[in-house]
């Protein structure tokens, strides 16, 4: 296929572990991005958000590649691509210089991101992202652009977002066996934030929940910033599973009663309705009430909500969500997901659709897509920062490109 050079072309790859998704966006000369391209296959080498099964992963990775590139009508070299997982570890630290010449450059912003990174951490971990909360310019608080301001002693208060090396570099491999190039690994749910939560959320207070397949991916917002990350190892794989066991009925039967009936307050089920529940072996097909099945999803997902709660608590960040919860991916579409997160949490909770990009709106208006959606407007955010100034992930994009080739120059 012949590569189109006149469009400048972003490719999200959402690696989940029920599903790759490719998503090819286009970015217009006034900084509108269009997708304009999608492809999907279901995922059967990852567990929980990691690689388990390189050959798997790769096959759906090439699948979801090549779908998207036929409908878009481009060929794919790069892409940028998401990463979660229980090994994901994140803390906020922070950093202290002195303003070289008492007017604040982008080389002051980079020694001060420097500076806050310097923390102690396992062999086996390495930072994905250094973002920024707020400068303080001689104890003056709260300032978000400090480029051009003067003063003698600039810090900086940052979330640092570390992951596995061994699970980066598994990802990598699979992109790579498919010929691509990894433009950057980003935090799944860090990347969703970007096309679900509005500014006045963040600013308030709020917490993002992005609930997949493998995972339940946490992150805390206020006063604009990112303020803390999580990642709970239960998600709809498990939902799946329970209606498999209870139900007696093959686990690709409950993957699809839970996506077409499932409701998650049994309150909402219509005692009347039934479903059909296919059996195991040669067994004929049962009838079940549509209400046992809620009573059988209920538990999961309050237990889900409940572990949140208690992340919340940990996190010190539980009265901070003002705004309160947005709740978005696949298992967050169910039915009563956003009724019972009300009942358990007490504050205001919506479902996360995706905004803020156009083309193709009935395909992405999906919180299935809420996490290749977000790559695309990270990616975005990234690129159209002039070159040598400071970007949104906290180092210029030069320096957020050279990390990650220097990251895996020694293994590939």
């Amino acid at each position: 296929m012949p590569k189109r050079t006149d469009r400048h072309l972003i490719v999200g790859l959402d690696i989940g572990t029920s599903k790759v998704v490719a998503l090819v966006g286009e970015l217009k000369p006034d900084g509108e991005l269009e997708v304009i391209g999608i492809g999907s296959h279901p995922s059967r080498g990852l567990k929980r958000g990691v690689v388990v099964n390189i050959d798997s992963t790769v096959q759906s990775i090439q699948r979801a590649v090549e779908q998207a590139e036929l409908m878009a009508g481009v060929e794919i070299n790069a892409v940028y691509t998401g990463i979660a997982g229980s090994h994901v570890r994140s803390l906020n630290s922070h950093g202290i210089v002195a303003i070289k010449d008492k007017e604040v450059t982008p080389g002051d912003i980079a020694r001060v991101m420097d500076a806050a990174q310097a923390v102690a951490m396992p062999a086996d971990q390495r930072i994905l992202h250094v973002i920024p909360q707020e400068y303080i310019i001689d104890s003056q608080e709260g300032i978000r652009d400090p480029i051009g301001m003067s003063g003698v002693r600039l810090e900086a208060r940052v979330h640092i977002v570390t992951g596995a090396e061994s699970a980066a570099q598994n990802i990598v491999k699979c992109v790579q066996r498919c010929g691509l190039e990894v433009e950057d690994i980003v935090l799944e749910q860090w990347s969703s934030s970007h096309a679900v939560l509005t500014d006045d959320e963040k600013d308030l207070g709020v917490c993002l929940v992005d609930i997949g397949g493998g995972t339940t991916d946490l992150a805390v917002f206020s006063g604009g910033a990112l303020r803390h990350t999580a990642v709970i190892p239960i998600a709809g794989d498990q939902v799946t599973n329970d209606i498999a066991v209870s139900m007696r009925t093959p686990t690709q039967y409950a993957e699809d009663i839970k996506i077409r009936y499932a409701c998650a307050l049994s309150q909402l089920a219509n005692p009347d309705e039934t479903i059909e529940v296919p059996s195991v072996g040669d067994r004929p097909p049962r009838r079940l009430a549509r209400q046992t099945l809620a009573e059988i999803v209920e538990p999961r997902y309050e237990e889900l909500y409940n572990l949140i709660r208690d992340e919340l608590r940990r996190s010190g960040f539980e009265e901070a969500i003002a705004a309160g919860l947005v709740i978005t991916g696949g298992s967050a579409k169910m039915e009563g997901a956003v009724e019972l997160a009300e009942e358990v949490f007490h504050v205001p909770v919506r479902l996360g659709v995706p905004h803020g990009v156009a083309g193709l709106g009935d395909v992405i208006r999906n919180p299935v897509h809420a996490t290749g959606v977000g790559l695309l407007m990270y990616a975005r955010a990234q690129q159209f920062v002039p070159p040598g100034e400071h970007a949104p992930g906290g180092v210029s994009v030069e320096g957020t490109l050279q990390r990650m080739k220097d990251w895996f120059k020694g293994y590939f």
